[in-house]
Order: C-alpha cells, then structure tokens, then sequence
C-alpha cells in the first residue's frame, strides 16, 4: 500500500500554463435541430504552473475479491427462415408487397426520425454492430429486414433476446450495483517508459490489458456489453466519428476509442504533472473511464440529457457534464486500486492519484465542465480507497460535491 500522498511545492519561474483544452471548437448553444456528434470532453488540464493545489489523503484500501474466470456472453442462433409454401401464397405475397409500398411512400413523406436514432447519437451505441458479444438488439431484431420477417412467430424467439444489453440511465444504471469494481490481477508488467509518441504507445498498449482483466468481470455480472477499448496514438489533425482534434490538446475519447495526443503529454511539465509513467497511466485510467460509461449506457444517457436542458454549455448541462467527467475520475482512481497491491511500483500510483487531483477547473478557464481541482481529488481518492461503482455515482451526489 503505498504511503499518503503529499502536496508538492510550486517550482517559481515557470512559464504559462499549457493551452487549455477549452480553446476546442464547440458546438454552437442552444438547441439545435438534431444533436450533432460529439466527443466525450477531454479529460480536465493540469494545474496551471506555479500554482499548487489541495491532495486529499489516501484512506486505507480495502481488498476486492480476487478475479474470476468469466466466459462470453451465449447467444442461440437465429431461427430458420420459413419453408417456401410454394404458388400457394404468391398471390397473397405479391398484394401484400404491392399494399407495403404504398405504406412506405406515405411514411417517407410525412415521418421524421427519431432523436435516440439520429446520427448526432450514432456515435455511442456503434459498439452494437462490432461483435455478437456486444449486441444491444434483441434476436427479435436485426440488421436484415429480411431475416426479421421471416421469423415463424415471437414465441421462437422470446428466448434470444438475453444478450448482454447497455441500460441508458444514469443514477439507476446497473454499473452502479453493489460488489462491482475493478478486480485484482497477479501482475502488470510494464516496460521501461519512453517518452516519443511510439514509447508512449508501446507503454499504453501494455498497460490496457490488466485495466480490461480487471473490469470485464463487473461488466459479466451485470449482464452488460463488453468490448475492449482501441487506441490511436494522434501525431497531426486527424478526423474521427466526433470531428476533428489536432495533437495539441489533451487525449478524446470517442466511439469506443482513446485518441491519445502523445506530444502534448510529453510537453506537460508541471511540478505535479511530470514526465513519469504515472501520468500516463492515470490519464489512460480516466479515458479508461469513459469508456465504461459508454459500454454501460450512462455516456448516451448524459448526452440526452444534456440534450434535453438545452446543450452542454447550459447551466443544467455543465452540471451534468462535471458529472460525467468526475465519474470517469472515480472511474480511474478505481483502476489504480487493484494495481496498488503490488502489480506495479508504488510511486507509478502515487503520481498516477497526484497528477489527476491537480487536474480541474481553474478560475483562468472560461467554462466550469470538469469539477474543481478539489472535487477531483476527491474523486480520484474515493475511487481509489472505495474500489466500488456504487461510490462513484456522481448523478445522485449533491451539487457542491460535483462543483
């Protein structure tokens, strides 16, 4: 267990603070017709140099239960099409296509989409066309419409529709049920940390694997989907599924996807936020984080809801954003957790828990969306020390703990 934390002193003479990732465009406020797609916001800029900021104490980590062997979700096969009933019903066949046209004229004159289906959300539920195993439909439900009216009656396929299935709540979500957390694994072996993007790369890449193994066990449990997280390493302005990102900003999760901005990071040197491997392994923690509110459900239900209050930059909306974002804090401090019983060195977690409690909304930023530098380090430390979901819901905590 490595020992309290303590705040570090400012180093005098340092220059500005790095760019603030408020800076990014944003979308225009208001409500506009169709939400358009948007990134997760990236995760909250370090400390301004010179300035110091509180660190709450670590609490005495209490032990989770040691992992278990989980296999994939079971899905039964889809039922046979319907045997040809041969000239029979061609007649009946051919009126009813004839009536299904006309239907389908009148629809595509007068219908219009519905929000939860629009593209501006498309971007939180592609993982239920990735893998089986991930599926959000029931089997009732394709992508084929043919397959889907070939089936013989419901009753063959009442029995299918158990696939694992994200929830679109937030407070009530099942992420949040009592026993889940992130689970002890034997070992971590990381290499020897270089700081260019591809060491960077090489570091993270290494380091995903243990954070998976100690998260899948709660989504099993939960009947919740699962997938593991990708990772693109961002050099120069590139293009995603939520817009584009140059490689001056702080890392964007997105689709399922951490978009890494390795130069940035490497070029962050405040007296809290150093070159050291436990840096970045407590941002992957955080991005990490928002990926199990996207497999979860809660990331699609926090982006409706923003949508209902009338756009992020609201009031309601950065309520709900500092949120969003301080759970996927809690989220991280609670992947440092299992690591913290000897997977890897101990000064890589104290740096780790440092570096994201001096993270957060400094008064020189314009927009309050990712919780003071306090709030944060209350987080990331009851994350840490709780290493249970239930204590990071932020979307039933009172207003002055996610301000």
């Amino acid at each position: 267990m490595p020992a309290p934390l303590h705040p570090q002193q400012p180093v005098a003479g340092q220059g500005p603070p790095p760019p603030p990732w408020h800076n990014q465009p944003q979308p225009p406020r208001g409500m506009p017709p169709m939400p358009p797609p948007r990134p997760v916001m990236p995760p909250p800029v370090a400390a301004p140099w010179g300035q110091q900021q509180p660190f709450y104490p670590q609490r005495q980590q209490q032990p989770f239960p040691p992992p278990q062997q989980w296999g994939p979700p079971q899905y039964g096969a889809y039922p046979p099409p319907r045997r040809n009933n041969g000239p029979l019903v061609a007649g009946v066949l051919f009126a009813v296509a004839i009536l299904g046209i006309a239907i389908i004229g009148v629809v595509a004159a007068t219908g219009t989409p519905k929000r939860a289906s629009d593209s501006g959300y498309s971007g939180y539920s592609t993982y239920s066309y990735t893998a089986p195993t991930t599926t959000t439909t029931t089997a009732a439900t394709t992508t084929s419409p043919r397959a889907s009216t070939s089936r013989s009656a419901p009753s063959a396929t009442s029995s299918k529709s158990a696939g694992p299935k994200a929830v679109i709540k937030l407070g009530d979500n099942p992420i949040h049920n009592a026993g889940l957390g992130a689970f002890d694994i034997d070992g971590c072996p990381l290499p020897g940390m270089d700081y260019s993007p591809s060491g960077q790369e090489v570091f993270l890449r290494a380091a995903l694997p243990c954070v998976e193994a100690m998260w899948k066990p709660s989504f099993t449990k939960t009947n919740l989907p699962y997938q593991p997280v990708e990772l693109v390493i961002v050099t120069t302005t590139i293009t995603n599924p939520c817009g584009s990102m140059g490689p001056d900003r702080t890392a964007m999760y997105c689709d399922g996807t951490i978009y890494w901005t390795a130069n940035y990071y490497a070029g962050e040197q405040g007296t809290n936020n150093p070159n050291h491997p436990g840096k970045y392994l407590g941002q992957l923690a955080h991005e990490y984080g928002h990926h199990i509110q996207w497999l979860s459900g809660v990331l699609r239900a926090s982006g409706e809801a923003q949508y209902d209050k009338g756009g992020w930059d609201t009031p309601a909306g950065l309520d709900l954003n500092r949120r969003k974002e301080l759970q996927a804090t809690c989220f991280g401090g609670m992947s440092l957790a299992p690591l913290s019983h000897g997977a890897i060195p101990g000064d890589v977690i104290d740096v780790a828990l440092r570096d994201a409690s001096t993270r957060g909304d400094y008064p020189i930023y314009p927009n309050r969306d990712h919780g003071a530098p306090e709030r944060n380090a209350a987080w990331v430390n009851r994350g840490f020390t709780t290493n249970q979901t239930s204590a990071c819901n932020t979307w039933v905590s009172d207003a002055e703990s996610v301000g």
